[in-house]
């Protein structure tokens, strides 16, 4: 035990929380070291009742070793009631998320942005950023506080330290974290909410993603089982109109969802979506060793019998086996991918493919693309800032460096997206098929077709 903790032990409330805070920093450095030893073993990850056992009987050991240590010294022994204290304020620390749990409570956020411990910025719904009030003491404890949340999460080895100055996590209420360190002035996390987990196609109307029209055209696509990319820039909405895709998805298909870190959820509806197979991405060990891309996922995916893969977002070398996979059989597949525009996203997939090992030249990528996209959707933002679909495109086919396309939705005076050029007229006897009624659809001379 060190001197510095020795001599907290005598002194009042405040001491009490010096000596919290170093008791933590040492029980979330043996359980960052346990989950660690775990993996490397081979064990299976402890589920939140073990691990509340495990950090129980860590915080004995080092509260057991402060008190031995205090009365070899002639030291004096802070109270049972100081100690149920200190233990309290561990334990909530660990299986709590700090000071951030006043933000992550409020429903209204969609951001949170730290820029060092006390620059706080959080974005509500309504797209306005504000400035908050600090969510820890210094840097330092900030660091501690995201180590905290990674031992958490269990199941792989997270460091996050010089060495490793960078960490994606999940956290409990499905929030996705990203924290840097070391390659920034001060330690930084992201934190993004996903306020609508179980978005539906009604959901999108009434949030004014999009209107009736378009939603009974939409609900069409992935009903006839048509390959669907979703484009659009960050934080624009694009998983969750993937969630209100999947949402159409009949409950006996089997689903195949593949993601660089869990944010779709679609395996924690039993009733909607009973027989999935949710898979991550994971990065390699400190050895180096274990690390697994979306890539080779897609590939084990397409191997356990999927009705339907879906890719959460597409950001490199899996376009190749994702496009196979959709041009296989897998029809009705789903994906996103960061563009600034409908037609960007076939620029982005080209680009994504040239730097895979593959090395497709454009000709073959627009092929390859052509014949497993059957539809772009594409996201932006309306003149009111609203998130809005604001462009839907069918896919035709290739020739040479371009990809060919019709624009069947585009962007209206508002942004939003406006009836434009029919669909061919195999692809609405398709939608037709499975529902859609061509009159309500509002298209420009399609009444004809």
């Amino acid at each position: 035990m060190s001197e510095q903790l020795m001599s907290l032990i005598a002194e009042t409330t405040g001491g009490e929380g010096e000596l919290a805070h170093l008791v933590r920093q040492r029980v979330a450095a043996r359980l960052t070291a346990y989950v660690g030893e775990r993996e490397h073993a081979g064990l299976v990850a402890e589920d939140e009742g073990a691990r509340r056992a495990t950090v129980d009987r860590l915080l004995a050991e080092e509260l057991g070793a402060q008190r031995r240590q205090a009365l070899a010294e002639g030291r004096a022994v802070i109270d049972v009631a100081a100690e149920e204290r200190v233990t309290r304020t561990v334990r909530d620390a660990l299986f709590g998320t700090g000071s951030l749990e006043r933000l992550l409570a409020d429903t209204g956020l969609e951001n949170i942005c730290v820029n060092g411990s006390d620059n706080v910025w959080v974005k509500d719904e309504t797209g306005a950023w504000r400035r908050e009030s600090p969510v820890a003491a210094s840097d330092e404890e900030l660091v501690e506080l995201v180590r905290t949340l990674a031992a958490r999460t269990g199941g792989e080895e997270r460091r996050f330290d010089r060495g490793a100055p960078r960490l994606n996590l999940q956290l409990p209420d499905g929030s996705r974290l990203f924290a840097v360190m070391a390659v920034t002035g001060r330690v930084s996390l992201t934190i993004r909410r996903h306020r609508f987990p179980a978005a539906s196609m009604a959901e999108l109307v009434r949030l004014e993603v999009c209107d009736e029209q378009l939603a009974a055209f939409l609900r069409a696509l992935v009903r006839a089982r048509k390959n669907i990319v979703i484009g659009g820039g960050t934080n624009v909405g694009k998983t969750t109109v993937l969630r209100a895709f999947a949402h159409e998805i009949p409950p006996h298909e089997r689903l195949v969802t593949i993601e660089d870190t869990f944010e779709l959820g679609l395996d924690a509806d039993p009733v909607a979506h009973p027989n999935v197979v949710a898979m991550q991405a994971r990065e390699p060990n400190i050895e180096g060793r274990g690390g697994i891309d979306q890539a080779e996922l897609v590939r084990w995916g397409l191997r356990m019998s999927p009705d339907r893969v879906i890719v959460g977002e597409i950001r490199g070398a899996e376009v190749i086996p994702m496009c196979n996979a959709m041009s296989q059989g897998n029809d009705g597949s789903l994906s996103t991918i960061h563009a600034s525009t409908s037609r960007g996203v076939f620029t982005k997939l080209a680009s994504y493919a040239a730097q895979a090992p593959e090395r497709l030249s454009l000709e073959a990528t627009n092929l390859m693309v052509a014949s497993a996209v059957h539809f772009v959707v594409h996201l932006g933002w309306a003149k009111d800032g609203r998130r809005v679909i604001d462009s839907v495109r069918e896919v035709i086919d290739a020739d040479g460096a371009q990809v060919v396309s019709n624009e069947v939705y585009r962007p209206g005076p508002d942004g939003r997206a406006v009836p434009a050029t029919p669909p061919r007229s195999e692809t609405l006897n398709s939608l037709v098929a499975v529902g859609l009624d061509p009159r309500r659809a509002a298209f420009p001379r399609w009444g004809a077709a």
